[in-house]
């Protein structure tokens, strides 16, 4: 019998995850048919049918499930073999896959990449919401991430980078100040809110500290990106809840809002780096330093100019090791 292919794995087990080869194909961006023929072959290594394709949708046969249980065990090995071997030698890295956060991408991640193609053959740079990039790290499609959020993934090291209090910023012209949960409640009833999409990791931690703060406001205009919140405050179309970061990724438009800060909301957002323990350990470390050393200075220095008072809301916490 010959070996198995663990390319032909890799795609089996991203079919069977959905049972479905078109959804496959674009996890993993190759067509269907290379799919269908990669399945094909594995099928006629292993002796044995894995898909039964006379059902709607696609269902596993026994020798399926049997082979998602071991396969995906095995090819976590061969994966963990790679990380181990490049991590032993320390040199030039063949590839590096690395996911994001927008608001980090937007503001850090351009002097960021370029330390890491130093060290890099090649490197993947995958940007956008947590839950997304927390998706392509379950499936092992990035190597370490930047997040907002601790990931709880099975031998995943979550490593606390910065913490940042959130703030209130307002249009330009709204000159009621705002340092209470009174003042916020009384600019919710002048102003609509403009929010971060709720299926975003920071929209669903501003709608809880909104509700813990007892301010209903109507849900009225929703924004995917830091950049377009800022933008639409600064037109005057409403009032919003960000953070330092997502501030500095909408710089653009940040002269022209009006920021307070009420400390009885009490909400803070974390950014994690994240990396498999025992894969890129000493690769993990010296991206955290780099991140760490970015923040303090290029994003502070940043946000600085916007208003001086900006520094003093971020902390970057030092390396402490596996989490």
């Amino acid at each position: 019998m010959r070996p198995i292919d663990m390319q032909a794995l890799r795609i089996f087990l991203a079919t069977a995850q959905d049972c479905n080869m078109s959804k496959a194909a674009e996890r993993l961006g190759i067509t269907q048919s290379a799919v269908s023929q990669s399945v094909r072959l594995l099928e006629d290594s292993l002796g044995a049918v894995l898909l039964n394709r006379t059902a709607r949708p696609l269902t596993l046969t026994a020798a399926g499930v049997a082979l998602v249980h071991r396969g995906a065990a095995l090819l976590d090995q061969a994966m963990n073999l790679r990380g181990a071997v490049i991590e032993a030698s320390k040199g030039i890295k063949p590839s590096l896959r690395v996911g994001l956060v927008d608001s980090f991408a937007a503001t850090c991640g351009t002097p960021l990449v370029q330390q890491l193609l130093r060290g890099t053959a090649q490197l993947s740079v995958r940007t956008g919401l947590t839950p997304n990039l927390a998706e392509a790290l379950a499936r092992r499609e990035l190597d370490l991430g930047i997040s907002t959020r601790s990931l709880d993934l099975e031998g995943m090291a979550n490593h606390l980078l910065l913490s940042e209090h959130f703030l209130v910023i307002a249009p330009r012209d709204e000159a009621h100040a705002c340092r209470s949960l009174a003042d916020l409640a009384s600019l919710s009833r002048r102003l609509p809110i403009v929010r971060f999409n709720t299926q975003s990791h920071l929209g669903a931690q501003v709608e809880r500290a909104l509700r813990r703060a007892g301010i209903q406001a109507a849900r009225r205009l929703e924004v995917e990106t830091a950049d377009t919140l800022t933008s639409m405050v600064a037109g005057g179309i409403g009032w919003a809840v960000t953070t330092p970061l997502c501030l500095l990724q909408g710089a653009r438009s940040a002269a022209a809002v009006r920021l307070h800060f009420v400390p009885e909301l009490q909400a803070q957002r974390q950014v994690y780096l994240h990396v498999r323990q025992g894969e890129y350990d000493e690769l993990g470390r010296q991206t955290f330093k780099l991140a760490a050393s970015l923040l303090e200075g290029h994003a502070c220095s940043e946000l600085k100019a916007i208003h001086p008072s900006l520094p003093g809301l971020i902390q970057v916490h030092p390396w402490a090791g596996a989490a």
